[in-house]
């Protein structure tokens, strides 16, 4: 699976889901689908994530003349991405707006934790294996410090998904081991 980021946003950037299947068949991978419009990519490769992540970054520059930030991850890291979380993370969604935070190698999540910015009382982070759980309370959302993420240099090698989008990927990806 390859997370895109800044697909989609805001009106820019714009990237047809037809037109970004078309391009991974293009470039050889398998059994492609997308899930919604913010650049979630199913597929099928043996390659290793690491060379993947280079290997689409260069294909999405040449097909649609962007430079994107990719992460890839496998069916088995991303099922310990939704099993490893923090206990009852993702769980009271009126509460609490829960993202993951997917970090591109070499960045690690202790100094992606490091350049996370939290306001008490507002927002918690976790750290995980090639990922950051972070959780915002919904009733001061717009106190929520985690838009600052993005002036980080850190940033420059994440993707966020949200807890509903992150887990319909994994059923998404379960029900294809079926």
């Amino acid at each position: 699976m390859a997370l895109l980021r800044g697909i989609n946003v805001g009106g820019k950037n714009i990237v047809r889901m037809a037109d970004l299947r078309a391009a991974f068949e293009d470039a050889g991978y398998a059994a492609v689908s997308t899930y919604i419009q913010s650049g979630n990519v199913l597929f099928e490769s043996d390659g290793p994530p690491k060379a993947l992540e280079s290997r689409i970054e260069t294909m999405l520059e040449s097909t649609f003349g962007l430079s994107l930030v990719v992460v890839v991850r496998s069916h088995r890291q991303l099922r310990n991405t939704v099993d490893r979380a923090p206990d009852s993370f993702g769980a009271a969604p009126g509460t609490y707006h829960s993202d993951v935070i997917f970090l591109k190698a070499p960045l690690s999540s202790s100094q992606a934790l490091q350049a996370v910015d939290l306001r008490d009382g507002v927002d918690q982070a976790w750290p995980g294996t090639g990922v950051l759980y972070f959780a915002r309370l919904s009733e001061r959302l717009s106190q929520s410090r985690l838009s600052r993420l993005a002036s980080t240099p850190q940033y420059q090698n994440m993707t966020i998904r949200n807890w509903n989008t992150t887990t319909k990927l994994l059923n998404l990806l379960d029900e294809r081991g079926r």
